[in-house]
C-alpha cells in the first residue's frame, strides 16, 4: 500500500502542476476541428477530438480512454506498419508494463505485470486461447489492457489481456493494397487487403498473407499462410452484421535457445549452437475461425450486440532442448530432453451486450449488461522422448555445431548411436469438456462534471470434466466466482483524469490450458488475483496523450496444508510497479511512442516471504520510438527498447542480462500509390538475450538485420 500512497501524492502534484497547461490545451482543443485528424502518409491517424476518443473494442462501451479507470495501450495498424512489427512480441517490446517470455519457441507468451500468460489472448473480444504465434496481417489495432479484470473477460486475465481487433468490410469504398517484403536473413512475405463495396448496404473485404520464414539461427525456417474474407451488411441506419472466416496454416522450426553457465548467465560462447534436431524441432498449426457480430441500435440511448465465435484448432509441436548443463565439470557436453505434444480444440462462444445511457435526476449512467456462454472441447496428449541407450527421456551429447543429431538419430557423448522414439513413453492423454456461463453488469456513473464512478461485477460458472486416458480416470470440478470491479475518476478539467480502481480475476486449478485436475487440484479453489491501481491520464492536445499508473497485483493461492490435509493454507504474493506512457503527435512532423515501467515483487511460500524475486520480472523497462516526417515524401524513425536484468527461474540461480537495443526505419513515397520502407533492427549489432523459458532455454537475440517493404495501392 505504501507504493499506492506514494503514487497518489505524485498524481495529485502532477495534476496541480498541469492544470494551467490543461486549461490552455482545452481552450486550443475547443478551437480545433472536431473531425478526424489525418496528417501526411507517415503520420499516425488519430480519430476524435481527443486522442483518448480512439475506439477501444475491449471495454464494450462507448467510453473515451480518458474515462477508463485502467492502464491500457492501443497499437494501430499504422503504427504496426511504420515500426515494422511482424509479431505480437515486437509490439510487446514497445509497450510498458509487459515483457515477453520465450513460449518454448512455439507460442506467444506475455508477462503481464509479472504474471506469465499463454492464454489471455482475444480476437474481437472473443477468447483465442490456443498456444500459437498470432499473425498481424488482418488487424485494425491491438489493445493491451493491464491488471486483472474478469468483469470484461472472465477467467484468466490475471495480469492483463491482449485483444486483436480485425479489419472489417467498409461500406461505400473500394480499395486494394498490397505489401511485399524481404529481409536480410532471406525471409519474405506478401500481404493483400482488398475491399469491394457493391452498394450502400454491403461490402466484402479479404486480407491474405504468405510468409517464408528465416532468421539468424541454424535450421530455422517455416511458412505461414493466412486468409481472412469478411462481409459487412448494413440493413438499416440502426442494424448491421459482420461475418468473417479465417484460415491459418503455420509451420516453423522450434528453437529453445541456449543454456546458462556456472555464473548463471547465458553462455555466449554457445550462442551460435542450436540445441535441437534440425528435422524434428517443429510446430504445425491449422485453424479455422468463424466470427459473426450483429449490432442494433434500438434508439439513441439503447444499443445491443450479439457475437458468435467458433474456432477449430489442430496443433502439433515436437522438440528437443537443453535440459541440463554443467559448465564447470562437463563444459563440452549437454543433456537433451524432448517431447511430442498435440492439441485438438474446438471453442464455441456466444456473447451478447446491452448498453444503455440514461439519467436519474442529474446523474448520468452508461449501463452495460451482458452474458457469455462458452463450450470447449480439448484433446491433448504428450509423449516424452525415449532414447534406446538410456531408456528414458534424457541423453547426453557432445556440444558442436551442429549437434550430432538428426531425425531422432544421433551419436551420444560416449560415441554410441542412439535412437529416439516419440511413441513409447506417454506423459499424459486428456480429453476435456468445459462449459462456462457468465453474466455481468456494470454502471458508469457521472455524478458531476468532475466525478465518475464505475461499479460492476461478473458471475462465472466454470464447469470442467477431464478424462485422463493414461490412468483411466475421470475428474470434474465446478467453480462459481463473482468478480467485482470498482473505479473512481476525478476530472479537474475535461482533458485530465485522475483515477483509482480495484478489480479481481480468477484462474481455475485446471490452469490456462486446462490439461488436468489430478492430485489435489480438483479439491482446490481457484487462484484469485486483485489489482489496486491509481493513475493519471492527460490529453495534452488532440493528438498527444500522457498516462501514468501505479499498481499492486496480489495473488492468493489456496494450498493443502502440510500438517492437516483436510485444511488449506492461503498463500499471498504481491507485485507492484509504475507505468508511464507518452504517445501521439508532438506536431505535424513528429510522432512519439514512449513507455517506462518499474516492477518489484517477492516470492511467498508457506513460511512467508522468501527473499527471492519472481522470474521474468525486470525491475525497469524503457521503450522510445520517434517518427519524423522530413518532407512530403521522406521520413525516418529511430527508437530503442531497454530491459534491465531479471531472473530466468524462481530459484534466482539463472540470470537474463540487461540489454538496450536500437531500431531504425526510413520511408520514401515514390508516388501517390507506391511507397518504400526500410526497417532496421538491432542497429548497433549487440549480442543480447531478450527472453527465456527456463534455466537452460534462453533466447539468442537477432543481430543487425534489415527488412525492405514495398506498399502499393491500386
Amino acid at each position: 500500500m505504501k507504493t499506492l500512497v506514494k503514487l497518489s501524492a505524485i498524481a495529485a502534484s502532477v495534476a496541480l502542476a498541469m492544470q494551467p497547461m490543461s486549461l490552455l490545451a482545452e481552450t486550443e482543443q475547443n478551437k480545433a476541428d472536431k473531425e478526424s485528424i489525418k496528417e501526411e502518409s507517415k503520420t499516425i491517424v488519430v480519430k476524435g477530438e481527443y486522442l483518448s476518443f480512439d475506439q477501444v473494442n475491449s471495454v464494450k462501451t462507448p467510453t473515451p480512454i480518458i474515462d477508463v479507470p485502467q492502464s491500457l495501450s492501443i497499437v494501430t495498424a499504422e503504427q504496426i506498419s511504420l515500426q515494422g512489427f511482424n509479431s505480437i512480441s515486437d509490439i510487446i517490446d514497445y509497450t510498458p508494463g509487459v515483457n515477453n517470455s520465450q513460449g518454448e519457441g512455439h507460442r506467444d507468451a506475455i508477462v503481464f505485470r509479472g504474471v506469465r500468460s499463454t492464454a489471455d489472448f482475444f480476437i474481437d473480444g472473443m477468447r483465442d486461447d490456443v498456444q500459437y504465434y498470432r499473425p498481424l496481417y488482418n488487424l485494425e489495432q491491438v489493445e493491451v489492457l493491464r491488471g486483472p479484470n474478469a468483469l470484461l473477460f472472465g477467467r484468466g486475465g490475471t495480469g492483463g489481456v491482449l485483444n486483436r481487433v480485425t479489419k472489417k468490410g467498409v461500406v461505400g469504398e473500394s480499395f486494394n493494397a498490397m505489401q511485399a517484403s524481404l529481409d536480410s536473413f532471406g525471409g519474405y512475405g506478401i500481404q493483400i487487403d482488398s475491399n469491394i463495396s457493391s452498394s450502400d448496404s454491403s461490402a466484402f473485404r479479404i486480407n491474405a498473407m504468405f510468409e517464408g520464414l528465416d532468421n539468424h539461427r541454424d535450421f530455422y525456417d517455416g511458412e505461414r499462410v493466412g486468409i481472412n474474407p469478411t462481409a459487412r451488411f448494413v440493413f438499416s441506419d440502426s442494424t448491421s452484421l459482420d461475418l468473417s472466416y479465417e484460415y491459418i496454416d503455420h509451420e516453423r522450426f522450434i528453437d529453445r535457445g541456449i543454456p546458462t553457465g556456472s555464473n548463471g548467465r547465458p553462455v555466449e560462447a554457445l550462442d551460435s549452437i542450436v540445441f535441437g534436431d534440425p528435422d524434428l524441432n517443429v510446430t504445425e498449426l491449422q485453424a479455422h475461425l468463424f466470427r459473426g457480430a450483429l449490432e442494433h441500435d434500438f434508439n439513441d440511448y439503447l444499443k445491443g450486440n450479439i457475437s458468435v465465435f467458433y474456432g477449430d484448432y489442430d496443433k502439433l509441436y515436437q522438440n528437443f532442448y537443453a535440459s541440463s548443463y554443467n559448465q564447470t565439470d562437463t563444459p563440452d557436453v549437454v543433456t537433451l530432453d524432448g517431447y511430442l505434444d498435440t492439441t485438438q480444440r474446438e471453442n464455441l462462444i456466444l456473447s451478447g451486450n446491452l448498453v444503455g445511457q440514461f439519467e436519474t435526476g442529474n446523474v448520468e449512467h452508461t449501463l452495460l449488461a451482458g452474458f457469455e456462454v462458452v463450450d470447449t472441447t480439448s484433446n491433448q496428449d504428450r509423449f516424452n522422448a525415449f532414447w534406446d541407450t538410456t531408456m528414458d527421456d534424457n541423453e547426453i551429447f557432445s556440444i558442436g555445431r551442429p549437434l550430432n543429431l538428426s531425425g531422432g538419430i544421433g551419436i551420444n557423448a560416449g560415441g554410441i548411436q542412439t535412437i529416439n522414439d516419440f511413441s513409447v513413453d506417454i506423459n499424459d492423454d486428456t480429453r476435456v469438456n468445459i462449459e462456462v456461463t457468465s453474466l455481468y453488469l456494470q454502471d458508469e456513473i457521472q455524478l458531476t462534471d468532475n466525478f465518475d464512478v464505475v461499479l460492476g461485477a461478473r458471475f462465472d460458472s466454470f464447469d470442467i470434466d477431464v478424462y485422463n486416458a493414461v490412468s483411466d480416470e475421470n475428474r470434474s470440478r465446478k467453480d462459481e466466482e463473482i468478480s467485482p470491479r470498482f473505479g473512481l475518476i476525478y476530472k479537474p478539467v475535461e482533458n485530465v483524469s485522475i483515477y483509482g480502481s480495484y478489480s479481481e480475476s480468477f484462474l481455475p486449478r485446471s490452469g490456462e490450458q486446462f490439461a488436468n485436475i489430478n492430485g489435489d487440484n480438483n479439491q482446490l479453489d481457484p487462484n484469485t488475483f486483485t489489482n489496486r491501481e491509481i493513475g493519471l491520464k492527460w490529453d495534452m492536445n488532440n493528438a498527444l496523450s500522457l498516462t501514468m499508473a501505479v499498481f499492486e497485483v496480489e495473488q492468493s493461492s489456496p494450498q493443502v496444508a502440510d500438517n492437516d490435509p483436510s485444511t488449506f493454507d492461503v498463500i499471498d504474493s504481491e507485485i507492484n510497479g509504475l507505468e508511464v506512457q507518452l504517445k501521439g503527435q508532438v506536431n505535424e512532423k513528429w510522432f512519439i511512442s514512449a513507455g517506462l515501467s518499474t516492477l518489484d515483487g517477492e516470492q511467498v511460500d508457506r513460511n512467508g516471504p522468501t527473499g527471492l524475486k519472481p522470474r521474468e520480472l525486470p525491475e525497469r523497462m524503457l521503450s522510445i520510438w520517434n517518427n519524423f516526417q522530413v518532407t512530403e515524401r521522406f521520413g525516418f524513425g529511430i527508437g530503442l527498447s531497454r530491459q534491465s536484468q531479471s531472473f530466468v527461474n524462481n530459484s534466482n540461480t539463472a540470470v537474463l542480462p540487461s540489454y538496450t537495443r536500437f531500431d531504425a526505419a526510413a520511408y520514401f513515397d515514390v508516388n501517390d500509390d507506391l511507397s518504400l520502407q526500410l526497417n532496421i533492427e538491432n542497429l548497433t549489432d549487440i549480442t543480447y538475450f531478450p527472453n527465456s523459458h527456463s534455466t537452460h532455454q534462453v533466447t539468442v537475440g537477432a543481430p543487425f538485420n534489415a527488412r525492405l517493404t514495398a506498399n502499393w495501392n491500386f
